[in-house]
């Protein structure tokens, strides 16, 4: 993989993965814009794991007083707020944990260049994302049932195209929350399940029996980085345009990209 490569994917995880319109589904259109041949399987299994732990260090950064709290809330070994809170995390995360354990290899066949299927999953997003926008401002939080719903839009997400922040989020706005809940719980939900990937690939990794000199530092770390500071970008933007009721715009671009994909593909088959 060349620095410029890394620089591209980095750059693209770090904003697709807080902007609402799938990083999964962008990564690929890179990758075919750029060439599907960008690297070695080790490399680009390293590489993933290095991206997503940048983008999952944003998020700790930008959370960081919500975190806190809520390991304070925690370690005091009682049924308050935090611990709730908490609880309802785990619980969103059930839906996800099932289909990745039992449908893996399924999902990673979806990730092939299958560029028609991404664009059809983006325009999906951008509907919900346009649902979304037009919906009433309320004050409620996150219920249990709630949480139970978002993770299985969450887990619906895993597919390339469907946005998983615009998925979460527009389903819990569309469930009646207030729009700063959504986004919080949206991205607070997402911390463990990035930090269990990394472990995952970090076994394969080590299972693999990868030769780290064959690996190539330098678009790591350029990776790393860029999907690092996008990410922190993008992550605390985001949480402006929920505010501020913003997501019918990422709608548009949603539907336009889509399109875009779709033609690219019928052309190209």
């Amino acid at each position: 993989m060349e620095p410029f490569d890394a620089l591209v994917l980095g750059a693209i995880q770090g904003l697709t993965e807080f902007l609402p319109v799938s990083s999964s589904g962008h990564i690929e259109l890179g990758k075919a814009v750029l060439g599907t041949d960008i690297g070695n399987k080790e490399e680009n299994l390293l590489f993933t794991v290095i991206v997503h732990f940048a983008t999952a260090l944003s998020t700790i950064i930008v959370f960081r007083k919500d975190i806190i709290e809520l390991l304070k809330g925690l370690f005091s070994f009682k049924w308050n707020k935090e611990t709730q809170f908490a609880s309802k995390i785990v619980l969103s995360m059930i839906p996800a944990i099932v289909i990745g354990l039992l449908f893996e290899k399924q999902l990673e066949a979806l990730f092939e260049g299958k560029i028609i299927l991404v664009g059809f999953m983006l325009i999906i997003t951008g509907a919900l994302l346009f649902l979304a926008g037009r919906a009433k401002k309320t004050t409620k939080g996150v219920t249990w049932k709630d949480a139970l719903i978002i993770g299985v839009s969450q887990a619906i997400a895993m597919l390339p195209g469907i946005s998983r922040s615009g998925a979460t989020i527009s389903t819990s706005v569309l469930l009646g929350n207030d729009r700063t809940k959504a986004a919080r719980f949206s991205f607070l939900m997402v911390v463990p399940l990035i930090f269990g990937k990394i472990a995952k690939d970090g076994l394969d990794i080590i299972k693999g029996d990868v030769i780290l000199d064959t690996v190539s530092t330098t678009p790591l770390i350029v990776g790393f980085l860029a999907a690092f500071i996008t990410g922190l970008a993008a992550c605390t933007w985001m949480i402006s345009l929920v505010k501020k009721a913003k997501l019918h715009y990422f709608s548009y671009y949603c539907f336009g990209v889509g399109i875009i994909a779709i033609a690219a593909g019928v052309m190209n088959t």
